[in-house]
């Protein structure tokens, strides 16, 4: 499992953060979590999935998910066997997302290669519920609806989101 965190990082109370300890997967550490460059965080990616060992699945928020999207759209299939998406930034929408995610822009508009489930909030400020379905489509991903769960991050109170961890699990046929 390799998670994805977004702009910023995933601090210690994220629900991410949380599964590393629990269950022992691995972060794909981003030399800058504030001034993120497309190009560069794609470049760790490709490395850490080269280097791993098995097949890889992919666990990401945010700018996270962009990033798997990019992805997604660039390698070869194989070495990824699903993606959880969660709480994707739309980093095409200008009133949404900030400006230092502009270099993920446009997102790739191609059907993964790979099993992958979308979760989406009603109320995220950065992804609206519309176009996150629209994504789902786009990417055959199955979409997962929370409901009102803001950005899905630590400010919305999932502590070890068991729940997410259910759908992880589903996902990966467990």
């Amino acid at each position: 499992m390799l998670v994805l965190p977004g702009l910023g990082g995933s601090g210690p109370l994220h629900w991410q953060t949380r599964w590393e300890r629990l269950y022992g997967y691995e972060r794909v550490e981003q030399r800058d979590w504030d001034k993120p460059e497309r190009d560069a965080w794609l470049a760790l990616l490709e490395r850490s999935v080269a280097a791993a060992e098995a097949p890889v699945v992919l666990v990401a928020h945010s700018l996270g998910a962009a990033l798997a999207a990019h992805f997604a759209a660039a390698a070869a299939p194989g070495r990824i066997t699903a993606a959880l998406l969660v709480a994707p930034a739309d980093v095409e929408d200008t009133h949404c997302t900030p400006d230092e995610t502009r270099s993920f822009a446009p997102l790739p508009r191609v059907r993964f290669a790979f099993p992958a489930t979308l979760v989406a909030s009603r109320n995220d400020p950065y992804l609206r519920f519309e176009r996150a379905a629209q994504l789902a489509a786009t990417w055959g991903a199955q979409l997962v609806d929370l409901g009102a769960a803001g950005h899905i991050n630590a400010d919305s109170g999932l502590g070890d989101w068991a729940q997410g961890h259910e759908l992880l699990r589903q996902l990966c046929g467990a």
